[in-house]
């Protein structure tokens, strides 16, 4: 099984243009067949449902005047997702993980939102829906088995806006345990009105688990069926009572480990990139104020994007 941290990114890439293929899921939890793919300089993450997606212009008539005809020069650095992303597997190492690399330039400051997988959520501030317990469909797509510690009965679905590195209103998955699903969508309503930005957020698949590292994953998720890293216990994540946070901005670091493993870049963390999360930010304050622990306060090995109701 492939270690957690930087696994492969499950979104598929359009060839030549900035997004990737989105499917959509219905109140079930069941995902569609994907939308049309967007046109080239379409924008990473917009949906119909976005505030800043534009208005359709009518077409001018005859007697009116041409438009001005107005140019854009490239987006800026680390805002358009690369082709490559997800795709560039890793050699392996004696632990299981990728090989640590040093962070592409694409990524160094990597701030761009990925195409929502859902429907957007109606409204134009913060959302949120809750199932419990979770759809069949929505345990179906997700890590859970039999032999994990929680039953899926106890799990709860929920689809909840968030704020995205575009600055537009995006909606995003996460499968919990029932009992923490209140706490955590008032912690996500906190991080949507503090415009914390997130790049993507859906409900991890084995797939995912069992893929080959490529270092350059980044989905904000709860739920996932595994082990500690390392270890054979189970983590906090296998019982819904954990949220990784933008892992690549936020990594895990343990001596020379670092995953994902492509995020170097990010262990420096006097930096103030957009994502990052730093002790006494609206994150760990939200995460705080329900009794969460941070995985960025830990002596032995440090977990920026780990937050869970144990601490650990």
């Amino acid at each position: 099984m492939r270690p957690w941290g930087g696994y492969v990114v499950a979104a598929v890439l359009l060839a030549g243009s900035a997004g990737a293929a989105a499917g959509c899921a219905d109140d079930d939890g069941a995902t569609s067949d994907p939308p049309p793919a967007s046109t080239p300089g379409s924008t990473p993450g917009s949906t119909a449902g976005s505030p800043e997606s534009p208005a359709g212009s009518a077409t001018p008539s005859p007697s009116s005047p041409s438009p001005t005809a107005t140019t854009t020069g490239p987006a800026p650095p680390g805002t358009t997702p690369p082709d490559w992303l997800g795709t560039r597997v890793l050699p392996t190492t004696a632990a299981g993980y990728g090989e640590i690399r040093r962070t592409p330039p694409e990524l160094r400051t990597r701030a761009f939102t990925l195409p929502d997988r859902l429907p957007m959520l109606p409204g134009d501030g913060f959302a949120s829906r809750v199932a419990a317990p979770a759809p069949a469909k929505v345990i179906a797509r997700s890590t859970w088995a039999r032999g994990c510690p929680v039953g899926r009965g106890e799990l709860a679905w929920i689809r909840l806006t968030f704020w995205g590195f575009d600055d537009a209103r995006h909606t995003g998955e996460l499968l919990v345990n029932a009992r923490v699903a209140d706490d955590l969508v008032s912690v996500f309503r906190e991080l949507y009105d503090a415009r914390f930005p997130i790049e993507e957020m859906r409900i991890p698949t084995q797939a995912d688990q069992e893929a080959e590292p490529t270092g350059d994953g980044n989905d904000t998720a709860a739920f996932a069926c595994r082990p500690v890293r390392g270890e054979t216990t189970y983590s906090q994540h296998a019982y819904g009572l954990a949220v990784d946070v933008n892992p690549f901005q936020n990594p895990y670091v343990n001596g020379d480990v670092v995953l994902p493993e492509l995020a170097s870049a990010y262990i420096d963390r006097s930096r103030r990139a957009p994502g990052m999360i730093h002790d006494g930010d609206a994150v760990t304050e939200a995460f705080a104020g329900i009794g969460w622990g941070w995985g960025g306060s830990w002596q032995s090995l440090k977990d920026y994007q780990h937050f869970s109701e144990n601490g650990r």
